[in-house]
């Protein structure tokens, strides 16, 4: 059970129901935390204005993919190294990614090229949305994309939030405890990047997918983990009774797939994705790309 203090409770509960152990409800959890004021957000926050999300729609495996591109800091000061990350929507789970020394839409297009092909995306059955970075909306992508047959789309202008997901993996990524400040050399980050992204996929409990690992989602074993989680839950119900006051506790159970009826505004796509097939990382390591 080591590495539970750097969860959070939900994850700690599912890792535990996962080694067949059950402690107390995630809601006790919680509460023995407050009791002990570990509770709070820890970082300072600004308020933002609500603004209605695009969404867009993803039904199954290698249909939307969300990419974006994010800097980690070298040793010096203004020294940067650029990480490229292709999400599949509907698995939550990074299909390519690639760390670089320079942004450029030419190692961006090699990127999604070999990402396609090795996934073996069909013409005409991907969406790739982004922002409006300079790699983005650059015309040797643009091409590209056309020429493989995926539909592209950016985000609306000057709205930060129109590529959820993968900004929330980004901060997955930079929240981790054992995230540097700076990494000492580009063979440094590129190391992390490769632990990070194995941890990601395989043993980074979801609270957007039932509180699974995208590698139990891939190799189909998710029916197989929630049954053991719910055989747990009633082991621990019949030794305890008195203890579930409020009856018995539902499982955990992976979501299903959601559609949003909602009218976009000209430019905007729509998001909606919790149906979750797997992917595999592709990771492109050409130094000559690194010039």
């Amino acid at each position: 059970m080591s590495g539970l203090s750097t969860r959070a409770p939900r994850q700690v509960y599912a890792k535990l129901l996962d080694e067949g152990i059950y402690l107390c409800s995630v809601r006790t959890m919680y509460r023995i935390l407050g009791d002990n004021k570990s509770v709070r957000e820890r970082r300072n926050q600004l308020s933002h204005p609500e603004y209605t999300k695009p969404e867009l729609l993803a039904s199954g495996p290698n249909e939307v993919w969300s990419w974006d591109i994010t800097k980690l800091k070298g040793p010096e000061k203004w020294t940067y190294y650029y990480l490229y990350v292709i999400l599949d929507i509907d698995s939550r789970c990074v299909v390519g990614w690639m760390l670089v020394h320079r942004e450029s839409a030419d190692l961006a297009k090699k990127l999604i090229e070999e990402t396609i092909e090795k996934k073996q995306v069909p013409a005409d059955q991907l969406i790739l949305p982004s922002d409006r970075g300079l790699s983005m909306a650059s015309h040797s992508v643009a091409h590209l994309l056309a020429n493989l047959g995926v539909a592209k789309s950016h985000s609306r202008p000057h709205v930060s939030n129109d590529n959820p997901f993968s900004e929330s993996q980004f901060k997955t990524m930079k929240y981790r405890p054992e995230f540097p400040q700076r990494f000492g050399s580009y063979p440094d980050a590129l190391s992390y990047c490769r632990h990070f992204f194995t941890w990601y996929n395989q043993d980074h409990y979801d609270s957007g997918i039932g509180s699974l690992t995208p590698i139990c989602l891939h190799e189909g074993r998710a029916t197989e983990v929630l049954e053991k989680r719910e055989t747990t839950l009633k082991l621990a119900i019949n030794k305890t009774t008195e203890s579930f006051v409020h009856g018995v506790p539902k499982p955990l159970q992976a979501p299903k797939l959601t559609l949003h009826q909602i009218q976009p505004r000209i430019g905007c796509i729509i998001w909606s994705a919790k149906k979750f097939p797997t992917v595999l990382g592709v990771f492109l390591d050409d130094p000559s790309w690194q010039t």
